[in-house]
């Protein structure tokens, strides 16, 4: 056997309480309380995927933190145990490497710049959330804006035309009705409640 191996697999033994763990690249399977496994399904197997590869993650940081402890307080008799660490790490990011590659996720660019400059990737959600909120109320402004052009629209028109004005709404209020009726029979919600605007 690989000298290598033995060393990064004492050290994956080391890190998690003696007890050695399976490799990253096991399959995503999981026994259930039945003692069956869990079924292929795309949506579950993505959920395993993700959680092995962030058990992965986190395994890395343990190990890269027990490396800063070894290189901080170096001495002759720390040479074995970093030699078995490094192994392990290496080891542990090529199976990160593996579990990721059957993870569909996408990360913002964004969050990975804010990484490399030591910030806290939270901002990335707190400057989204923001810009929404802004563009948000400009909608909502222009939205109010075309509201009260219409609303001033029609009392002009009422003057001017009242039967027809009176028509318009006598329209609007049946095309409101029939898709409220629409939607009931499509969304199938058990207490009908559709909300419709109505005329003014």
């Amino acid at each position: 056997m690989d000298p290598s191996s033995q060393n990064s697999s004492a050290a994956t033994a080391s890190i998690n309480g003696g007890f050695p763990t399976p490799s990253g690249n096991t399959p995503a399977s999981t026994p259930t309380g039945n003692g069956g496994v869990v079924s292929a399904d795309p949506a579950e197997e993505q959920r395993q995927n993700m959680k092995q590869t962030i058990n992965s993650i986190q395994k890395s940081l343990g190990i890269l933190h027990q490396l800063y402890l070894t290189v901080s307080s170096f001495n002759v008799a720390s040479q074995l145990p970093l030699l078995q660490r490094l192994n392990a790490l290496v080891a542990e990011l090529q199976a990160m490497q593996k579990l990721a590659e059957n993870c569909n996720i996408q990360v913002p660019m964004e969050i990975v710049n804010l990484i490399d400059d030591g910030k806290n990737p939270d901002e990335f959600t707190k400057d989204v959330i923001n810009s929404c909120i802004a563009k948000n109320q400009i909608t909502k402004g222009k939205t109010d804006a075309f509201k009260s052009l219409r609303k001033h629209l029609l009392e002009e028109l009422e003057q001017a035309f009242p039967d027809e004005v009176e028509s318009y709404r006598d329209i609007r209020a049946s095309a409101a009705a029939e898709t409220k009726r629409l939607a009931q029979m499509h969304n199938g919600l058990s207490n009908g409640d559709v909300k419709v605007k109505t005329e003014h």
